[in-house]
């Protein structure tokens, strides 16, 4: 049976992405059910009296819109298919444009767009992102990963942050790593070297 794992992510957020494609690649060599949910740096952030994103014209709440609205219409297979779109033409392509482009690469309807100059779907970016934060903490960012463990304990932990995206059987083993660490009774942090380049492969 297949484990479900619930993802919960900021698209705008490079090594998220990275994070994002490592568990797609796990879950071809693993039993894994992917759940994604939106979470948002913006509201991670409010509040606090320096932005880390240096945000200050609320650029990173139009993308969390949009990513609610396809949720809230077109179910997980929608979103997850939009989150695809718009990581290959952000973080793979560098094109930061237009909204519609990734719908309609996500085949999705263009107009879902107009969510993200508009506030009708920051409530629901508020409570998916809420959920995903009382898992862990609000000292973490973006992603959060929520599962069971092997005896079926909830398990949830933020990351892990890398810079390449792991294939086959080693994205396996580097879940398989995460996992145990993470299920660890009393387990709290582990960090490894300063922030690498993004390696976009090819």
């Amino acid at each position: 049976m297949a484990r479900n794992v619930d993802f919960w992510f900021d698209p705008s957020c490079p090594y998220t992405w990275v994070t994002s494609r490592w568990l797609v690649e796990a879950a071809t060599v693993r039993p894994l059910a992917l759940r994604w949910h939106v979470m948002s740096l913006s509201v991670l952030n409010e509040g606090r009296d320096v932005d880390p994103e240096g945000d200050t014209e609320g650029w990173l709440w139009r993308p969390v819109r949009v990513c609610a609205a396809v949720r809230q219409r077109h179910g997980q297979d929608g979103l997850a298919r939009f989150f695809t779109a718009y990581g290959e033409r952000v973080h793979e392509r560098g094109q930061w444009g237009d909204f519609g482009d990734a719908l309609a690469d996500a085949d999705l309807p263009r107009d879902l767009a107009e969510a993200a100059g508009t506030t009708e779907f920051d409530a629901a970016v508020r409570a998916s992102h809420a959920e995903g934060i009382a898992l862990v903490g609000d000292h973490v960012g973006t992603p959060i990963i929520a599962t069971e463990d092997d005896i079926g304990r909830r398990v949830a932990f933020f990351g892990p942050v890398i810079s390449r995206i792991p294939r086959g059987e080693t994205a396996g083993r580097l879940w398989d790593g995460t996992l145990l660490v993470a299920a660890t009774p009393g387990f709290h942090e582990l960090k490894g070297r300063p922030h690498a380049a993004l390696h976009h492969p090819g």
